[in-house]
Protein backbone atom coordinates (compact mmCIF):
# COMPACT_ATOMS: atom_id res chain seq x y z
CA UNK A 1 0.00 0.00 0.00
CA UNK A 2 1.16 3.57 -0.61
CA UNK A 3 2.91 5.38 2.22
CA UNK A 4 1.38 8.69 1.22
CA UNK A 5 -1.38 10.06 -0.97
CA UNK A 6 -0.32 10.86 -4.54
CA UNK A 7 -0.40 14.55 -5.50
CA UNK A 8 -3.46 15.87 -7.29
CA UNK A 9 -3.20 15.30 -11.04
CA UNK A 10 -2.26 18.08 -13.42
CA UNK A 11 -5.53 19.39 -14.88
CA UNK A 12 -6.31 17.91 -18.29
CA UNK A 13 -7.09 20.48 -20.97
CA UNK A 14 -7.56 20.70 -24.70
CA UNK A 15 -4.24 21.04 -26.50
CA UNK A 16 -2.17 19.84 -29.45
CA UNK A 17 1.00 17.77 -29.15
CA UNK A 18 3.03 15.59 -31.48
CA UNK A 19 2.51 12.31 -29.65
CA UNK A 20 0.06 11.11 -27.00
CA UNK A 21 1.15 8.07 -24.98
CA UNK A 22 -1.65 6.30 -23.10
CA UNK A 23 -0.09 4.39 -20.21
CA UNK A 24 2.84 5.08 -17.90
CA UNK A 25 4.64 1.72 -17.72
CA UNK A 26 6.97 1.00 -20.62
CA UNK A 27 5.02 3.72 -22.41
CA UNK A 28 7.46 6.07 -20.69
CA UNK A 29 10.20 4.67 -22.97
CA UNK A 30 8.18 5.77 -25.99
CA UNK A 31 7.84 9.24 -24.50
CA UNK A 32 11.56 9.49 -23.71
CA UNK A 33 12.61 8.37 -27.20
CA UNK A 34 10.15 10.75 -28.85
CA UNK A 35 11.23 13.67 -26.68
CA UNK A 36 14.88 13.01 -27.49
CA UNK A 37 13.97 13.28 -31.17
CA UNK A 38 12.41 16.66 -30.57
CA UNK A 39 8.74 15.71 -30.39
CA UNK A 40 6.24 17.33 -28.06
CA UNK A 41 4.86 14.46 -25.95
CA UNK A 42 2.04 13.95 -23.46
CA UNK A 43 1.60 10.89 -21.21
CA UNK A 44 -1.87 10.11 -19.86
CA UNK A 45 -2.41 7.56 -17.10
CA UNK A 46 -5.79 6.17 -16.07
CA UNK A 47 -4.90 5.51 -12.43
CA UNK A 48 -3.53 7.70 -9.64
CA UNK A 49 -0.06 6.23 -10.01
CA UNK A 50 2.77 6.21 -12.53
CA UNK A 51 4.58 2.98 -13.33
CA UNK A 52 1.93 0.53 -14.51
CA UNK A 53 2.61 -3.17 -14.13
CA UNK A 54 6.31 -2.42 -14.64
CA UNK A 55 6.43 -0.99 -11.11
CA UNK A 56 4.90 -4.21 -9.75
CA UNK A 57 7.25 -6.52 -11.63
CA UNK A 58 10.64 -8.04 -10.98
CA UNK A 59 12.01 -5.31 -13.23
CA UNK A 60 14.26 -7.44 -15.46
CA UNK A 61 14.43 -6.73 -19.18
CA UNK A 62 15.47 -9.22 -21.86
CA UNK A 63 17.22 -7.45 -24.73
CA UNK A 64 19.80 -9.67 -26.47
CA UNK A 65 23.15 -8.75 -28.03
CA UNK A 66 23.33 -5.28 -26.48
CA UNK A 67 26.40 -3.19 -25.74
CA UNK A 68 25.41 -3.42 -22.06
CA UNK A 69 25.75 -7.22 -22.14
CA UNK A 70 29.06 -6.94 -23.97
CA UNK A 71 30.40 -4.45 -21.41
CA UNK A 72 29.37 -6.81 -18.60
CA UNK A 73 31.28 -9.71 -20.16
CA UNK A 74 28.42 -11.62 -21.76
CA UNK A 75 29.15 -13.47 -24.98
CA UNK A 76 26.24 -12.89 -27.35
CA UNK A 77 25.68 -11.82 -30.94
CA UNK A 78 22.76 -10.70 -33.12
CA UNK A 79 23.16 -13.93 -35.09
CA UNK A 80 22.81 -16.15 -32.02
CA UNK A 81 19.88 -14.10 -30.76
CA UNK A 82 18.16 -14.38 -34.14
CA UNK A 83 18.70 -18.13 -34.18
CA UNK A 84 17.22 -18.41 -30.69
CA UNK A 85 14.16 -16.28 -31.37
CA UNK A 86 13.45 -18.03 -34.64
CA UNK A 87 13.56 -21.32 -32.72
CA UNK A 88 11.51 -20.25 -29.73
CA UNK A 89 8.85 -18.15 -31.49
CA UNK A 90 8.45 -20.90 -34.09
CA UNK A 91 6.03 -19.03 -36.33
CA UNK A 92 3.59 -17.94 -33.61
CA UNK A 93 4.34 -14.26 -34.37
CA UNK A 94 5.25 -12.56 -37.68
CA UNK A 95 9.02 -12.53 -38.20
CA UNK A 96 9.08 -8.75 -38.61
CA UNK A 97 7.86 -8.33 -35.04
CA UNK A 98 10.75 -10.10 -33.33
CA UNK A 99 13.28 -9.15 -36.01
CA UNK A 100 12.64 -5.44 -35.47
CA UNK A 101 12.84 -6.02 -31.72
CA UNK A 102 16.35 -7.42 -32.22
CA UNK A 103 17.33 -4.68 -34.66
CA UNK A 104 16.48 -1.88 -32.24
CA UNK A 105 17.45 -3.53 -28.92
CA UNK A 106 20.88 -2.04 -28.35
CA UNK A 107 19.72 1.32 -29.65
CA UNK A 108 17.00 1.28 -26.98
CA UNK A 109 19.40 0.42 -24.16
CA UNK A 110 21.66 3.30 -25.20
CA UNK A 111 18.68 5.64 -25.37
CA UNK A 112 17.68 4.75 -21.80
CA UNK A 113 21.26 5.25 -20.62
CA UNK A 114 21.22 8.75 -22.12
CA UNK A 115 17.75 9.86 -21.05
CA UNK A 116 17.48 8.47 -17.51
CA UNK A 117 19.70 8.38 -14.40
CA UNK A 118 19.51 4.58 -14.27
CA UNK A 119 22.50 2.28 -14.36
CA UNK A 120 22.03 -1.31 -15.47
CA UNK A 121 23.62 -4.67 -14.79
CA UNK A 122 23.59 -8.14 -16.32
CA UNK A 123 21.84 -10.86 -14.30
CA UNK A 124 24.64 -13.29 -15.06
CA UNK A 125 23.59 -16.91 -14.96
CA UNK A 126 19.85 -16.21 -15.22
CA UNK A 127 19.33 -18.66 -18.06
CA UNK A 128 17.11 -18.05 -21.06
CA UNK A 129 13.83 -19.88 -20.52
CA UNK A 130 14.57 -22.35 -23.33
CA UNK A 131 18.39 -22.52 -23.33
CA UNK A 132 18.43 -25.94 -24.94
CA UNK A 133 17.04 -24.52 -28.21
CA UNK A 134 19.45 -23.31 -30.93
CA UNK A 135 20.93 -19.95 -29.98
CA UNK A 136 19.85 -20.23 -26.35
CA UNK A 137 22.22 -19.46 -23.50
CA UNK A 138 22.48 -20.73 -19.95
CA UNK A 139 24.42 -17.58 -19.05
CA UNK A 140 21.30 -15.58 -19.89
CA UNK A 141 20.57 -12.23 -21.51
CA UNK A 142 18.47 -10.61 -18.77
CA UNK A 143 19.50 -7.28 -17.27
CA UNK A 144 18.05 -5.05 -14.59
CA UNK A 145 18.40 -1.64 -13.03
CA UNK A 146 20.88 -1.33 -10.20
CA UNK A 147 19.33 -0.21 -6.87
CA UNK A 148 17.88 3.23 -7.51
CA UNK A 149 17.29 6.13 -5.12
CA UNK A 150 13.55 6.91 -5.25
CA UNK A 151 14.10 10.21 -3.45
CA UNK A 152 15.35 11.75 -6.72
CA UNK A 153 11.68 11.97 -7.68
CA UNK A 154 11.15 14.61 -5.00
CA UNK A 155 7.49 15.45 -4.47
CA UNK A 156 6.60 13.10 -7.32
CA UNK A 157 7.80 10.13 -5.25
CA UNK A 158 4.26 9.75 -3.90
CA UNK A 159 2.96 9.31 -7.45
CA UNK A 160 5.09 6.21 -8.12
CA UNK A 161 2.98 3.06 -8.06
CA UNK A 162 3.71 1.27 -4.78
CA UNK A 163 4.87 -2.32 -4.70
CA UNK A 164 2.92 -5.04 -2.97
CA UNK A 165 6.14 -6.60 -1.64
CA UNK A 166 7.34 -5.42 1.74
CA UNK A 167 10.58 -6.11 3.57
CA UNK A 168 10.93 -6.03 7.39
CA UNK A 169 13.88 -3.64 6.95
CA UNK A 170 14.84 -1.31 4.08
CA UNK A 171 16.78 -3.43 1.59
CA UNK A 172 16.74 -3.16 -2.22
CA UNK A 173 16.69 -6.76 -3.45
CA UNK A 174 17.66 -7.30 -7.07
CA UNK A 175 16.64 -10.40 -8.97
CA UNK A 176 20.19 -11.68 -8.70
CA UNK A 177 20.11 -11.16 -4.92
CA UNK A 178 16.82 -13.06 -4.67
CA UNK A 179 18.31 -16.27 -6.03
CA UNK A 180 20.88 -16.44 -3.25
CA UNK A 181 18.76 -15.02 -0.45
CA UNK A 182 16.27 -17.81 -1.13
CA UNK A 183 19.10 -20.23 -0.32
CA UNK A 184 20.40 -18.45 2.78
CA UNK A 185 20.24 -21.56 4.98
CA UNK A 186 21.82 -23.75 2.31
CA UNK A 187 24.67 -21.56 1.03
CA UNK A 188 25.15 -18.89 3.71
CA UNK A 189 28.57 -18.01 2.34
CA UNK A 190 26.93 -16.69 -0.84
CA UNK A 191 23.70 -15.39 0.69
CA UNK A 192 24.69 -13.67 3.93
CA UNK A 193 27.13 -11.16 2.38
CA UNK A 194 24.43 -10.12 -0.12
CA UNK A 195 21.89 -9.68 2.68
CA UNK A 196 24.37 -7.58 4.66
CA UNK A 197 25.20 -5.50 1.61
CA UNK A 198 21.56 -4.74 0.80
CA UNK A 199 20.56 -4.06 4.40
CA UNK A 200 23.52 -1.70 4.74
CA UNK A 201 22.58 0.03 1.53
CA UNK A 202 18.93 0.34 2.59
CA UNK A 203 19.49 1.53 6.15
CA UNK A 204 22.54 3.59 5.27
CA UNK A 205 20.61 5.25 2.50
CA UNK A 206 17.81 6.17 4.90
CA UNK A 207 20.31 7.86 7.19
CA UNK A 208 21.46 9.95 4.22
CA UNK A 209 17.92 10.81 3.14
CA UNK A 210 17.87 8.27 0.31
CA UNK A 211 15.36 5.53 -0.44
CA UNK A 212 16.91 2.71 -2.44
CA UNK A 213 14.68 0.31 -4.35
CA UNK A 214 15.32 -2.48 -6.81
CA UNK A 215 13.33 -4.51 -9.31
CA UNK A 216 10.29 -3.00 -10.97
CA UNK A 217 10.21 -0.10 -8.54
CA UNK A 218 13.72 0.93 -9.58
CA UNK A 219 12.99 0.61 -13.30
CA UNK A 220 9.69 2.50 -13.15
CA UNK A 221 11.23 5.20 -10.95
CA UNK A 222 14.20 5.55 -13.27
CA UNK A 223 11.95 5.95 -16.30
CA UNK A 224 9.81 8.48 -14.43
CA UNK A 225 12.90 10.41 -13.35
CA UNK A 226 13.86 10.66 -17.01
CA UNK A 227 10.36 11.81 -17.94
CA UNK A 228 10.43 14.52 -15.27
CA UNK A 229 13.90 15.63 -16.30
CA UNK A 230 12.77 15.90 -19.93
CA UNK A 231 9.79 18.04 -18.92
CA UNK A 232 7.24 15.58 -20.33
CA UNK A 233 3.82 16.22 -18.77
CA UNK A 234 2.03 13.27 -17.17
CA UNK A 235 -1.69 13.55 -16.51
CA UNK A 236 -2.76 10.93 -13.99
CA UNK A 237 -6.36 9.97 -13.26
CA UNK A 238 -6.93 10.61 -16.96
CA UNK A 239 -8.35 7.92 -19.23
CA UNK A 240 -8.67 7.70 -23.00
CA UNK A 241 -12.34 7.49 -23.87
CA UNK A 242 -12.02 7.28 -27.64
CA UNK A 243 -9.84 8.22 -30.55
CA UNK A 244 -10.47 11.08 -32.95
CA UNK A 245 -10.04 10.50 -36.66
CA UNK A 246 -9.88 12.30 -39.97
CA UNK A 247 -10.94 9.72 -42.53
CA UNK A 248 -8.74 6.68 -41.93
CA UNK A 249 -6.19 8.63 -39.92
CA UNK A 250 -6.08 8.78 -36.10
CA UNK A 251 -5.64 12.41 -35.11
CA UNK A 252 -5.95 12.47 -31.35
CA UNK A 253 -7.83 11.38 -28.25
CA UNK A 254 -10.82 12.32 -26.16
CA UNK A 255 -9.78 12.16 -22.51
CA UNK A 256 -11.78 12.05 -19.30
CA UNK A 257 -10.53 13.36 -15.98
CA UNK A 258 -12.77 13.56 -12.92
CA UNK A 259 -15.92 13.49 -15.04
CA UNK A 260 -14.78 16.14 -17.50
CA UNK A 261 -13.90 15.44 -21.15
CA UNK A 262 -11.22 17.21 -23.17
CA UNK A 263 -9.81 16.61 -26.65
CA UNK A 264 -6.08 16.44 -27.36
CA UNK A 265 -4.90 16.55 -30.94
CA UNK A 266 -1.84 14.41 -31.82
CA UNK A 267 0.05 15.51 -34.92
CA UNK A 268 2.27 12.41 -35.13
CA UNK A 269 0.14 9.76 -33.55
CA UNK A 270 -1.28 8.02 -30.49
CA UNK A 271 0.56 5.22 -28.66
CA UNK A 272 -1.65 2.77 -26.77
CA UNK A 273 0.51 1.43 -23.93
CA UNK A 274 -2.14 0.94 -21.28
CA UNK A 275 -1.64 -2.76 -20.52
CA UNK A 276 -3.79 -5.74 -21.35
CA UNK A 277 -7.12 -7.04 -20.05
CA UNK A 278 -5.77 -8.60 -16.85
CA UNK A 279 -8.75 -7.55 -14.72
CA UNK A 280 -11.55 -7.86 -17.26
CA UNK A 281 -12.88 -11.23 -16.22
CA UNK A 282 -15.53 -11.30 -18.96
CA UNK A 283 -12.85 -11.05 -21.67
CA UNK A 284 -10.68 -13.57 -19.87
CA UNK A 285 -13.52 -16.07 -19.76
CA UNK A 286 -14.31 -15.41 -23.42
CA UNK A 287 -10.76 -15.80 -24.76
CA UNK A 288 -8.87 -17.83 -22.15
CA UNK A 289 -10.58 -19.97 -19.53
CA UNK A 290 -13.79 -19.92 -17.52
CA UNK A 291 -11.82 -21.44 -14.64
CA UNK A 292 -9.99 -18.13 -14.05
CA UNK A 293 -11.26 -16.04 -11.17
CA UNK A 294 -11.15 -12.31 -10.36
CA UNK A 295 -8.15 -11.33 -8.29
CA UNK A 296 -5.78 -13.98 -9.63
CA UNK A 297 -3.85 -11.57 -11.87
CA UNK A 298 -0.87 -9.63 -10.54
CA UNK A 299 -1.14 -6.97 -13.25
CA UNK A 300 -1.92 -3.35 -12.46
CA UNK A 301 -5.57 -3.00 -11.43
CA UNK A 302 -6.12 -0.44 -14.20
CA UNK A 303 -5.52 -3.07 -16.89
CA UNK A 304 -9.09 -3.73 -17.96
CA UNK A 305 -8.69 -3.82 -21.72
CA UNK A 306 -9.77 -0.23 -22.40
CA UNK A 307 -7.01 0.44 -24.91
CA UNK A 308 -7.79 -2.76 -26.78
CA UNK A 309 -11.46 -1.78 -27.03
CA UNK A 310 -10.55 1.72 -28.19
CA UNK A 311 -8.37 0.27 -30.94
CA UNK A 312 -11.13 -2.06 -32.05
CA UNK A 313 -13.49 0.89 -32.40
CA UNK A 314 -11.37 2.25 -35.25
CA UNK A 315 -11.03 -1.10 -36.99
CA UNK A 316 -8.07 -2.78 -35.23
CA UNK A 317 -7.67 -6.55 -35.44
CA UNK A 318 -6.84 -8.78 -32.47
CA UNK A 319 -4.28 -11.54 -32.06
CA UNK A 320 -3.11 -14.01 -29.38
CA UNK A 321 -5.99 -13.18 -27.05
CA UNK A 322 -5.66 -16.62 -25.45
CA UNK A 323 -2.18 -15.80 -24.19
CA UNK A 324 -0.95 -14.38 -20.88
CA UNK A 325 2.26 -14.24 -18.90
CA UNK A 326 0.97 -17.08 -16.75
CA UNK A 327 2.38 -17.46 -13.25
CA UNK A 328 1.34 -20.13 -10.70
CA UNK A 329 0.62 -18.61 -7.31
CA UNK A 330 -0.62 -19.48 -3.84
CA UNK A 331 -4.42 -19.30 -3.83
CA UNK A 332 -5.24 -15.85 -2.44
CA UNK A 333 -7.11 -15.22 0.76
CA UNK A 334 -10.30 -13.16 0.33
CA UNK A 335 -9.38 -9.59 -0.57
CA UNK A 336 -5.65 -10.38 -0.81
CA UNK A 337 -3.35 -10.69 -3.80
CA UNK A 338 -1.98 -14.05 -4.91
CA UNK A 339 1.60 -14.89 -3.90
CA UNK A 340 3.76 -15.97 -6.83
CA UNK A 341 5.79 -19.16 -6.81
CA UNK A 342 9.05 -18.78 -8.72
CA UNK A 343 12.07 -20.49 -7.16
CA UNK A 344 9.77 -22.49 -4.90
CA UNK A 345 8.70 -24.79 -7.74
CA UNK A 346 12.28 -25.65 -8.66
CA UNK A 347 13.59 -26.52 -5.22
CA UNK A 348 14.06 -30.14 -4.17
CA UNK A 349 11.64 -31.80 -1.77
CA UNK A 350 8.51 -30.55 -3.52
CA UNK A 351 6.10 -31.47 -6.31
CA UNK A 352 2.77 -30.28 -7.75
CA UNK A 353 -0.27 -32.49 -8.36
CA UNK A 354 -3.61 -32.09 -10.13
CA UNK A 355 -7.14 -32.96 -9.01
CA UNK A 356 -6.30 -36.66 -9.46
CA UNK A 357 -3.35 -36.37 -7.09
CA UNK A 358 -0.97 -36.89 -10.03
CA UNK A 359 1.99 -34.88 -11.32
CA UNK A 360 1.29 -33.33 -14.71
CA UNK A 361 4.20 -31.02 -15.49
CA UNK A 362 7.86 -30.25 -14.91
CA UNK A 363 7.31 -28.04 -11.87
CA UNK A 364 10.52 -26.08 -12.54
CA UNK A 365 9.62 -25.05 -16.08
CA UNK A 366 9.19 -21.37 -16.91
CA UNK A 367 5.93 -19.96 -15.59
CA UNK A 368 4.34 -19.19 -18.98
CA UNK A 369 4.87 -22.77 -20.17
CA UNK A 370 3.46 -24.00 -16.85
CA UNK A 371 0.24 -22.10 -17.47
CA UNK A 372 0.01 -23.21 -21.08
CA UNK A 373 0.22 -26.83 -20.00
CA UNK A 374 -2.76 -26.28 -17.67
CA UNK A 375 -4.85 -24.75 -20.46
CA UNK A 376 -3.86 -27.51 -22.91
CA UNK A 377 -5.25 -30.03 -20.44
CA UNK A 378 -8.46 -28.04 -20.06
CA UNK A 379 -8.98 -27.78 -23.82
CA UNK A 380 -8.32 -31.50 -24.21
CA UNK A 381 -11.20 -32.23 -21.82
CA UNK A 382 -9.10 -33.33 -18.84
CA UNK A 383 -8.90 -30.20 -16.70
CA UNK A 384 -6.13 -30.04 -14.11
CA UNK A 385 -8.65 -28.68 -11.63
CA UNK A 386 -7.56 -28.12 -8.05
CA UNK A 387 -3.74 -27.94 -7.86
CA UNK A 388 -1.66 -28.58 -4.77
CA UNK A 389 2.01 -28.03 -4.06
CA UNK A 390 3.26 -30.75 -1.75
CA UNK A 391 6.50 -30.48 0.25
CA UNK A 392 8.06 -31.82 3.43
CA UNK A 393 9.39 -30.32 6.65
CA UNK A 394 12.97 -30.26 5.44
CA UNK A 395 11.85 -28.14 2.49
CA UNK A 396 10.02 -25.75 4.85
CA UNK A 397 13.11 -25.50 7.04
CA UNK A 398 15.40 -24.75 4.10
CA UNK A 399 13.85 -22.19 1.75
CA UNK A 400 11.91 -18.95 1.54
CA UNK A 401 8.30 -19.60 0.50
CA UNK A 402 5.90 -17.29 -1.34
CA UNK A 403 8.43 -14.43 -1.08
CA UNK A 404 7.64 -13.70 2.58
CA UNK A 405 7.88 -16.89 4.65
CA UNK A 406 11.47 -17.41 5.75
CA UNK A 407 12.90 -20.85 6.53
CA UNK A 408 11.36 -22.55 9.58
CA UNK A 409 8.53 -20.03 9.76
CA UNK A 410 5.16 -21.75 10.14
CA UNK A 411 2.63 -21.42 7.38
CA UNK A 412 0.09 -18.75 8.37
CA UNK A 413 -2.87 -19.91 10.47
CA UNK A 414 -5.09 -18.02 8.04
CA UNK A 415 -4.03 -20.41 5.27
CA UNK A 416 -5.15 -23.41 7.30
CA UNK A 417 -8.39 -21.69 8.30
CA UNK A 418 -9.17 -20.90 4.66
CA UNK A 419 -8.40 -24.45 3.55
CA UNK A 420 -5.55 -23.47 1.26
CA UNK A 421 -2.96 -25.25 3.43
CA UNK A 422 -2.93 -28.64 5.15
CA UNK A 423 -0.35 -30.77 6.95
CA UNK A 424 -0.22 -34.45 7.73
CA UNK A 425 2.18 -37.18 8.80
CA UNK A 426 1.68 -39.40 5.76
CA UNK A 427 0.52 -39.15 2.12
CA UNK A 428 -2.81 -40.90 2.68
CA UNK A 429 -3.83 -38.52 5.47
CA UNK A 430 -2.70 -35.52 3.39
CA UNK A 431 -4.85 -36.75 0.51
CA UNK A 432 -7.90 -37.00 2.75
CA UNK A 433 -7.36 -33.49 4.14
CA UNK A 434 -7.00 -31.92 0.67
CA UNK A 435 -9.83 -33.93 -0.87
CA UNK A 436 -7.49 -35.63 -3.35
CA UNK A 437 -7.83 -39.32 -4.28
CA UNK A 438 -5.78 -41.26 -1.75
CA UNK A 439 -4.56 -43.83 -4.25
CA UNK A 440 -3.50 -41.15 -6.74
CA UNK A 441 -1.49 -39.05 -4.30
CA UNK A 442 0.15 -42.03 -2.60
CA UNK A 443 1.21 -43.47 -5.95
CA UNK A 444 2.50 -40.08 -7.16
CA UNK A 445 4.66 -39.56 -4.09
CA UNK A 446 6.05 -43.09 -4.35
CA UNK A 447 6.92 -42.58 -8.02
CA UNK A 448 8.38 -39.11 -7.41
CA UNK A 449 10.58 -40.36 -4.58
CA UNK A 450 11.95 -43.14 -6.79
CA UNK A 451 12.85 -40.65 -9.53
CA UNK A 452 14.29 -38.14 -7.07
CA UNK A 453 16.50 -40.78 -5.47
CA UNK A 454 17.89 -41.60 -8.91
CA UNK A 455 18.34 -37.91 -9.72
CA UNK A 456 16.56 -38.20 -13.08
CA UNK A 457 12.95 -37.20 -13.75
CA UNK A 458 12.00 -39.72 -16.43
CA UNK A 459 8.40 -38.48 -16.41
CA UNK A 460 8.78 -34.72 -16.98
CA UNK A 461 12.49 -33.93 -17.21
CA UNK A 462 12.77 -31.71 -14.13
CA UNK A 463 16.35 -30.57 -13.79
CA UNK A 464 17.34 -31.32 -17.39
CA UNK A 465 17.30 -27.65 -18.43
CA UNK A 466 19.77 -25.00 -17.28
CA UNK A 467 16.74 -22.84 -16.53
CA UNK A 468 15.43 -25.45 -14.07
CA UNK A 469 18.79 -25.61 -12.34
CA UNK A 470 19.15 -21.84 -11.96
CA UNK A 471 16.65 -21.86 -9.09
CA UNK A 472 17.68 -25.27 -7.79
CA UNK A 473 19.64 -26.03 -4.64
CA UNK A 474 23.34 -26.44 -5.54
CA UNK A 475 23.97 -28.40 -2.34
CA UNK A 476 21.68 -31.23 -3.47
CA UNK A 477 23.18 -33.87 -5.77
CA UNK A 478 22.99 -35.37 -8.32
CA UNK A 479 20.05 -33.17 -9.35
CA UNK A 480 19.62 -29.75 -7.66
CA UNK A 481 15.88 -29.85 -8.41
CA UNK A 482 15.05 -33.30 -6.98
CA UNK A 483 15.01 -34.87 -3.52
CA UNK A 484 12.67 -37.53 -2.05
CA UNK A 485 10.06 -36.28 0.42
CA UNK A 486 9.99 -37.73 3.92
CA UNK A 487 8.45 -37.04 7.31
CA UNK A 488 5.74 -34.48 7.89
CA UNK A 489 4.09 -33.25 4.70
CA UNK A 490 2.41 -30.02 3.70
CA UNK A 491 0.07 -29.15 0.83
CA UNK A 492 -0.66 -25.61 -0.35
CA UNK A 493 -3.35 -24.92 -2.94
CA UNK A 494 -2.12 -23.04 -5.99
CA UNK A 495 -3.95 -21.27 -8.80
CA UNK A 496 -3.12 -20.10 -12.30
CA UNK A 497 -2.16 -16.47 -11.76
CA UNK A 498 -0.41 -14.22 -14.25
CA UNK A 499 1.70 -11.11 -14.64
CA UNK A 500 -0.73 -9.76 -17.22
CA UNK A 501 -2.27 -10.78 -20.51
CA UNK A 502 -0.15 -10.62 -23.67
CA UNK A 503 -2.69 -10.79 -26.47
CA UNK A 504 -4.24 -7.65 -27.88
CA UNK A 505 -4.11 -5.36 -30.87
CA UNK A 506 -2.38 -6.84 -33.88
CA UNK A 507 0.69 -4.73 -34.72
CA UNK A 508 3.46 -4.76 -37.31
CA UNK A 509 7.22 -4.39 -37.03
CA UNK A 510 6.88 -0.61 -36.60
CA UNK A 511 4.35 -1.02 -33.80
CA UNK A 512 1.54 0.24 -36.05
CA UNK A 513 -1.89 -1.18 -35.27
CA UNK A 514 -3.27 -3.31 -38.09
CA UNK A 515 -6.72 -3.99 -39.48
CA UNK A 516 -7.90 -7.50 -40.30
CA UNK A 517 -6.66 -7.02 -43.89
CA UNK A 518 -3.19 -6.26 -42.39
CA UNK A 519 -3.28 -2.63 -43.49
CA UNK A 520 -1.94 -0.18 -40.84
CA UNK A 521 -4.19 2.34 -39.13
CA UNK A 522 -2.40 5.61 -39.81
CA UNK A 523 -1.36 7.38 -36.62
CA UNK A 524 -2.12 4.54 -34.20
CA UNK A 525 0.51 2.45 -32.39
CA UNK A 526 0.35 -0.23 -29.69
CA UNK A 527 3.13 -1.48 -27.42
CA UNK A 528 3.52 -3.55 -24.26
CA UNK A 529 0.60 -5.76 -23.30
CA UNK A 530 -1.87 -3.69 -25.30
CA UNK A 531 -0.25 -5.23 -28.39
CA UNK A 532 -0.12 -8.92 -29.22
CA UNK A 533 3.11 -10.45 -27.92
CA UNK A 534 6.00 -9.90 -30.33
CA UNK A 535 7.23 -13.36 -29.31
CA UNK A 536 3.94 -15.06 -30.10
CA UNK A 537 3.01 -17.82 -27.69
CA UNK A 538 6.39 -17.89 -25.95
CA UNK A 539 8.46 -16.24 -23.21
CA UNK A 540 12.12 -16.22 -24.34
CA UNK A 541 13.69 -15.13 -21.05
CA UNK A 542 13.26 -13.20 -17.82
CA UNK A 543 12.11 -9.68 -18.66
CA UNK A 544 10.91 -10.38 -22.20
CA UNK A 545 7.63 -8.58 -21.51
CA UNK A 546 9.37 -5.43 -20.28
CA UNK A 547 12.10 -5.78 -22.89
CA UNK A 548 9.71 -5.68 -25.82
CA UNK A 549 7.76 -2.82 -24.23
CA UNK A 550 10.91 -0.72 -23.93
CA UNK A 551 12.19 -1.56 -27.40
CA UNK A 552 8.88 -1.04 -29.15
CA UNK A 553 8.50 2.23 -27.28
CA UNK A 554 11.65 3.35 -29.06
CA UNK A 555 10.51 1.83 -32.37
CA UNK A 556 7.14 3.59 -32.44
CA UNK A 557 8.70 6.91 -31.41
CA UNK A 558 11.12 6.71 -34.31
CA UNK A 559 8.37 5.83 -36.75
CA UNK A 560 6.10 8.61 -35.48
CA UNK A 561 8.95 11.12 -35.75
CA UNK A 562 9.30 10.20 -39.42
CA UNK A 563 5.61 10.60 -40.22
CA UNK A 564 4.37 13.61 -42.08
CA UNK A 565 2.26 15.72 -39.76
CA UNK A 566 -1.20 16.75 -41.05
CA UNK A 567 -1.62 20.23 -42.41
CA UNK A 568 -2.51 22.90 -39.88
CA UNK A 569 -6.23 23.26 -39.45
CA UNK A 570 -7.10 19.71 -40.51
CA UNK A 571 -10.37 18.61 -38.99
CA UNK A 572 -11.01 15.55 -36.91
CA UNK A 573 -14.00 13.86 -35.38
CA UNK A 574 -14.52 11.43 -32.49
CA UNK A 575 -14.53 7.85 -33.66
Amino acid sequence: MPTSTPPAPAPAHGTTVDLVVAGSGTGMAAALAAREMGLDVLIVEKTDYVGGSTALSGGAFWIPASSLLAAEGAVDSPERAELYLRSVVHGTSPDQRWENFLRHGDETVRMLQRTTPMRFMWSKGYSDYHPELPGGTAAGRSCECKPFDLSVLGAERARLRPTGLKSPVPMPITGFDYKWMNLMTRVPGRAVPRVVQRVSQGIGGKLLGREYAAGGQALAAGLYAGVLRAGIPVWTRTSVQRLTTDGDRVTGVVLEQDGREVTVRARRGVVLAAGGFDHNIALRHEFQSEALEPGWSLGNEGNTGDAIRIGQEVGADLDLMDQAWWFPAVAPLPGAAPLVLLAERSLPGSLIVDRHGRRFVNEATDYMSFGQRILERERAGDAVGSMWMVFDQRYRNSYVYAAGLFPRMALPDSWYAAGIAHRADDPADLARRTGLPVEGLVASLRRFNELAAAGVDDDFGRGASAYDRYYGDPTVAPNPNLRPLQGQLYAVRIVLGDLGTCGGLRADGHGRVLRSDRSPIDGLYAIGNTAANAFGATYPGAGATIGQGLVYGNVVARHAAGRKAPAAGATSSPS
